[in-house]
């Protein structure tokens, strides 16, 4: 999470917010970093999950990621949610809880519906406090 924290430091230094990911593979070896991009380039898919996703599947050359954890310093989106499932991670493991836009805990379980063909173990919380301050701090000086 540390690194994820990294990565988010890294994004908001050009203007996106906050949010870090790191993807590990089955031996826990560093397979992709990101942070947020959207800002960075235009897209509105790049939110820091996908963008670890897509770096890690090129680097695997493979799209599923089943062995893989993400790590990720805010509780992924809808749409980070689906292209977890999609991409077949066995683990996610996120910081801060979004109440608003959460799709994993907070308003969806996206990753755990047994109506889908795959379902990650999650676990939650982790340096909740200090992944959260980073997005207060960032929103209160926008405010």
């Amino acid at each position: 999470m540390r690194r994820a924290l990294t990565e988010a430091s890294a994004a908001e230094a050009h203007g996106d917010v906050p949010i870090g990911a790191v993807l590990l593979g089955p031996s826990g070896e560093l397979l992709a970093a990101a942070g947020n991009e959207r800002e960075l380039t235009g897209d509105p898919t790049a939110h820091a999950e996908v963008v670890a996703i897509r770096r890690a599947a090129e680097a695997l050359g493979e799209w599923r990621l089943s062995g893989c954890t993400l790590v990720v310093t805010l509780e992924p989106c809808t749409m980070c949610a689906g292209a977890i499932v999609g991409a077949r991670i066995d683990r996610l493991v996120f910081g801060a809880f979004d109440e608003k836009a959460g799709a994993v805990a907070s308003l969806w379980d996206v990753v755990r519906d047994p109506r889908l063909n795959h379902r990650p173990s999650v676990t939650s919380g982790v340096l909740e406090d200090e992944c959260g301050a980073v997005l207060e701090r960032f929103f209160a000086v926008r405010r």
